[in-house]
């Protein structure tokens, strides 16, 4: 009887608690403790937030709107992209500058590239050697494009092929151009025999045909990569098309000029396709029944250690297709022993089928037009970006969400709790665990919502302080959580044995109490995990210390 009690308390707790519209929106005690970045696709500014929604550092970079992505590094510095407003350049993703600031918001270093001919945009990727792989507009003249084969109906003055460039900087806005690749030395067409690249298309899934626009045919932004990714493993680098609806995967291994012919690197192709997914129709081997990706924004391996390692993993935006949802996939790649990715032919690249994919309950419920990202998490959850909408959730392995945050910053500024945000959207955004390297060092403590006049109590205290049931035979309780360092472990029967360790899995305590009730002292800020067995029956309980 008194379960049932305190169990229609709680209930009507939540019942009668408001429902917020912006921060934190929902709070499950066993989503994955850490941190996320963030960078408001209408501000200068960039957020790390804590699980709970609350502000934990920010660095303001004053001139530039994201252009679009920006990462948390290992030695705790900023390295974003900008917009530069380059009016040969305005589609949407344009950028133009890259920039990295230290923890403290100090400007350490800035490059440009935006000019008639080439423009940073979307994505750019840190390398191992502490080098940037960057994503280039190429542009080139309507005359240029029909002299490489380019239908001859194409009647827009310019079109826009990418290229890869990797940047060695030096100094506070210097950079060496140590690798290159253009997309515009792998093509095929088969309209003009007279022409440079000309072949059967369905001959060569390793090149480009010049002539594929799935969408407009004058569309100037022909290829549109938005996402790039890199395997050290490998040496391979992972891109998106957004608009031939596929992902490719070339060689890093070449030189710059091996890049740039077909022959040479690891793979001995030089610097044509190693592997393309999501759409055989680009290289006439496929139908429209065997198109998978629609509009996607980002694809990066799943990396070694993590569950599905390898595997490479989609934010399928879903735009055009059948219904309206978005969805995140998982593909298998047939990479074999030599790291190459074998083609059968007149076939197309295995696999025929997605691993595994993610859909909302109600498919509708989850859906982004554009922009937008997935991440994997060592525990088997992803961390999502539904960018149009700014919102950012984790969904566990059982595809259950159990953390949710809308970004609270839309075209008018920062919003006060209760308030619809419009157009507050966000490019994607990165999740960092608490032992990320990055925060060696340095301060995280929560300085509170982003949000003008949050909610109060917070959703994640409601949660934390809440006691957590495990099942109905035996109540345990833990608290206060936050604590200021005093623990108290309340169980309904004895507890058999108890071990609490910090977020690196240090063991803090472990005793074999033989007694209902348990007090402890933690002797320093952190998250911990509280193991309880009782009654035959194992608890895992997260809790806070903070102000001690």
């Amino acid at each position: 009887m008194k379960i049932t009690f305190f169990l229609i308390c709680i209930v009507a707790y939540f019942k009668g608690h408001s429902q917020s519209t912006i921060g934190l929106v929902d709070y499950q005690a066993n989503n994955t403790d850490g941190y996320v970045l963030f960078s408001p696709m209408s501000s200068t500014e960039t957020y790390l937030i804590d699980k709970c929604g609350q502000k934990v550092h920010e660095w303001n970079t004053n001139a530039y709107r994201p252009g679009l992505s920006s990462y948390l590094l290992e030695d705790g510095s900023l390295l974003r992209t900008g917009i530069l407003d380059n009016d040969n350049f305005n589609e949407g993703g344009s950028g133009g500058i890259i920039e990295r600031f230290n923890w403290n918001g100090n400007l350490t270093w800035s490059y440009t590239i935006s000019n008639s001919d080439n423009c940073q945009h979307h994505d750019i990727k840190y390398l191992p050697n502490g080098n940037i792989l960057v994503i280039v507009w190429d542009r080139y003249t309507n005359a240029e494009a029909i002299a490489n084969g380019k239908n001859t109906t194409y009647t827009n003055s310019h079109l826009w092929s990418e290229k890869i460039m990797e940047l060695q900087p030096f100094g506070n806005n210097g950079a060496n151009v140590v690798w290159e690749w253009k997309l515009w030395d792998h093509l095929v067409q088969e309209f003009d025999n007279t022409k440079p690249n000309f072949g059967v298309v369905t001959d060569h899934p390793e090149l480009v045909n010049i002539n594929y626009f799935p969408g407009l045919a004058n569309n100037i932004d022909w290829i549109h990569l938005n996402s790039i990714d890199y395997n050290p493993a490998l040496d391979q680098i992972l891109l998106s098309s957004h608009t031939l609806n596929e992902v490719w995967i070339i060689d890093h291994s070449t030189s710059t000029a091996e890049a740039a012919t077909h022959i040479g690197g690891n793979s001995g192709k030089g610097g044509d396709l190693m592997y393309r997914w999501g759409n055989p129709q680009a290289y006439q081997r496929g139908t429209p029944l065997t198109k998978k990706f629609y509009g996607q924004h980002h694809v990066t391996w799943i990396p070694v250690g993590y569950p599905n390692a390898g595997k490479i993993l989609i934010f399928n935006n879903g735009l055009n297709r059948a219904g309206t949802y978005s969805s995140i996939d998982m593909i298998e790649t047939p990479i074999d022993f030599s790291n190459q990715y074998p083609i059968a032919p007149a076939t197309a690249f295995l696999p025929a089928s997605l691993f595994w994919t993610y859909t909302a309950s109600i498919p509708a419920d989850f859906y982004s037009s554009n922009i937008s990202g997935v991440y994997p998490l060592s525990n088997s959850s992803f961390m999502i970006t539904s960018g149009a909408s700014g919102t950012f959730f984790e969904i566990n392995s059982a595809n259950e969400t159990v953390w949710k945050y809308i970004n609270p910053i839309d075209q008018t500024g920062i919003l006060t709790q209760g308030m619809t945000p419009l157009n507050n959207s966000v490019f994607r955004c990165n999740y960092y665990p608490s032992s990320y390297l990055g925060f060696i060092g340095q301060t995280l403590n929560p300085l509170g919502e982003i949000e003008l006049n949050p909610t109060v109590p917070s959703l994640c205290s409601n949660v934390l302080s809440t006691p957590q049931i495990t099942n109905e035979e035996n109540i345990i309780v833990v608290f206060p959580n936050p604590s200021s360092g005093i623990l108290n472990i309340v169980s309904e029967n004895n507890i058999d044995d108890l071990k609490i360790t910090d977020i690196f899995g240090k063991e803090i305590y472990h005793l074999t109490p033989n007694d209902q009730n348990v007090v402890l002292q933690l002797k320093s800020k952190g998250v911990y995990f509280v193991t309880i067995l009782s009654s035959k029956k194992m608890t895992t309980k997260k809790v806070i210390v903070n102000n001690y």
